[in-house]
């Protein structure tokens, strides 16, 4: 916020709070008007808690210009000289009920809220749901003539994490990160070393735009084919029926390459999930396979309060139908005490066949639903947007003029990194809310293993001091290689904490494909979209400063630059103290130099 408080209004709404110690403060409530709003605040009001003393601060007094700047000086004072550390500590949330922040947004300026259904609303449960795929796609393998032997596979859910990729060449599993630079490779169940994997992928590094070899498993309904694609290399590498090849496997004359077995993987996948028995059995097991939250109807109301809600899936209307009745199958309303609604209510708009990520561009075709039968009334629909309907198709322009509102207006909300949010961000710069379920876990191991992490940064000190008094004269080559074996030991034993396959987000001190993907286009990220409950709505989510390593690992004590000993340390731009008066006294010539050669231009034309 820019401009001193002079031109600001504000008012106050206080109560007497207890603040520890025995001590009984005043609680105020400021919310700041702007005439001159910053637009990453938005509306230009800002409302803020601050606490003072009751005998130092009248309750009642009337707001001035030099009232303003008394008030604002003396809340500095207080700050500076009557809080300590601890006092001053950032208040944050239980770390499971957390929202956290990758770039800051303020929930005011939100107008519309929109959903994914699958894993966001409806979460399916695990393991027991990517179980079934797994089943189903194997069943499914057996029938167009793969192996008996495939029956016996038991889906395993230590095993994968998403946001590896395939190489359907070497059919080997790759954990990446942001630039390709290979972090774990596995060959079926036989996890590759440094000298192996530098065979096949010199300097240990893909090339992550080769989508016709490199396939990124990135979604939760991925885990599953990630486990079948190492059991399958697995089973044919050590079968002695079968002869391994380098991209692939024999059985006399006939070659299986690992692309063939992959193509043959998705082709399943695909026939499970849309022409399979995978949705049927789920909807004969709901209690089985799908979460139902007892808050989602309370969060929802609240946001129809101070705002729109839509959703948006890729599902038929039937299953969709199914699924959100029972997430809403419950007695009463958002509260106990109020009366039931049906799962429409709290939609002001509903679209099934959604086909995301085209949803997010050219779209399809906006039709209506017969929500009676299922089946799509003819013709394209071309009315404003009527509450109740649920439509089938569109696009988000579409979808943007019935609701009216586009862009940084919406909040969308999902858990497909490509199809929700990538797309949803790049093409129509709406805000987004990821839901990466895996986080409960991984907050878990965090702070469960946190001795883990303490002794890897030991470990950099220990590095450290070998090298602190050794410069470029120095003959001594300190040994290393014991730190070495322990940090890979120390990092190893981190990893087999999330799963054999380790973080979703890490490797060490490195961070994965998908990290760097929630990082660069989700604005929020949580264990669950329910986490929004405990926030308000005119909630400020501040993006916490993002520090380069040249800021991270160096202290906050002053360095004079004039005494670097470096050719670059003329390269200040910035001026002392003593040297203010010289450099206002230059500026004040140039202003002038800069007025006369106007008049001269002026008088020129003239």
């Amino acid at each position: 916020m820019q401009g001193s408080f002079i031109c600001w209004c504000c008012y106050f709404h206080s109560e007497i709070l207890s603040l520890g110690r025995g001590t009984i403060w005043k609680r105020s409530e400021v919310v700041l008007s702007d005439p001159d709003p910053d637009p990453e605040f938005g509306t230009g009001r800002l409302s803020f808690v601050v606490a003072y003393s009751p005998f130092d601060v009248q309750p009642e007094f009337e707001i001035t210009e030099a009232s303003m700047c008394s008030w604002s000086e003396k809340l500095n004072a207080d700050l500076s000289g009557t809080m300590d550390g601890s006092t001053m500590k950032k208040y944050r949330r239980e770390a499971y009920h957390r929202v956290f922040v990758n770039r800051s947004l303020a929930m005011e300026k939100i107008k519309c809220f929109g959903f994914d259904m699958d894993y966001t609303l409806a979460v399916y449960k695990s393991p027991e749901y990517e179980a079934l795929g797994f089943d189903l796609t194997v069943e499914r393998l057996v029938s167009i003539g793969y192996p008996q032997e495939l029956c016996n596979f038991v889906y395993d859910p230590v095993f994968p994490t998403r946001g590896l990729i395939f190489d359907t060449l070497y059919g080997n599993l790759l954990k990446v990160d942001a630039y390709g630079n290979i972090l774990v490779c596995a060959h079926g169940f036989n996890f590759m070393r440094g000298p192996d994997i530098r065979e096949q992928y010199p300097n240990k590094f893909i090339q992550r735009d080769d989508t016709e070899r490199f396939y990124i498993l990135n979604t939760l309904f991925n885990l599953p084919e990630t486990y079948l694609f190492a059991c399958l290399v697995d089973f044919f590498t050590n079968c002695p029926r079968y002869t391994s090849c380098e991209t692939g496997f024999k059985d006399g004359d006939l070659f299986m390459s690992y692309k063939s077995m992959f193509q043959d993987v998705r082709e399943a996948v695909d026939w499970v999930h849309y022409k399979g028995s995978l949705k049927e059995k789920t909807l004969e097991n709901l209690a089985t396979y799908v979460v139902k939250e007892p808050k989602l109807a309370l969060l929802l109301s609240r946001m129809n309060e101070v705002g729109k809600v839509f959703l948006v899936t890729n599902s038929d209307y039937t299953y969709t139908n199914k699924i959100m009745t029972y997430m809403f199958d419950f007695a009463h309303g958002p509260e106990p005490g109020t009366a039931h609604r049906p799962w429409q209510s709290y939609f002001d708009l509903v679209v099934v066949d959604a086909r995301k990520p085209l949803f997010f561009s050219e779209g399809t075709v906006l039709r209506q639903v017969d929500t009676a039968t299922g089946h799509l009334k003819i013709g394209t629909h071309t009315g404003p947007l009527q509450h109740g309907i649920v439509y089938s198709g569109g696009s988000s322009d579409i979808m943007g003029d019935l609701l009216g509102t586009k862009g940084k207006d919406i909040l969308y909300i999902g858990d497909h990194i490509f199809g929700d949010i990538l797309k949803s961000k790049k093409r129509q710069g709406w805000r987004t809310f990821l839901v990466i379920p895996e986080l409960a876990q991984e907050l878990h191991v965090w702070t469960d293993k946190s001795n883990l992490f303490e002794e890897l940064q030991s470990l950099d000190v220990f590095l450290a001091e070998l090298y602190k008094h050794l410069d470029s004269s120095s003959n001594e080559r300190p040994d290393i290689s014991a730190i070495q074996r322990r940090i890979k030991k120390v990092t190893h034993d981190m990893d087999m904490c999330y799963g054999m396959m380790g973080s979703l987000f890490r490797s060490g001190s490195r961070q994965t494909l998908f990290a760097s993907q929630v990082m660069r286009y989700a604005d929020l990220y949580a264990a669950s979209f329910i986490n929004l409950l405990y926030y308000p709505f005119s909630y400020l989510f501040r993006a916490a400063h993002v520090l380069m390593p040249h800021e991270s690992t160096v202290e906050h004590s002053h360095v004079d630059i004039r005494d670097v000993e470096s050719p670059m340390a003329t390269r200040n731009r910035s001026t002392s103290s003593m040297d203010i008066k010289e450099t206002e006294h230059k500026r004040h010539h140039l202003t002038r130099s800069i007025k006369k050669l106007y008049v001269s231009a002026a008088i020129g034309k003239i």
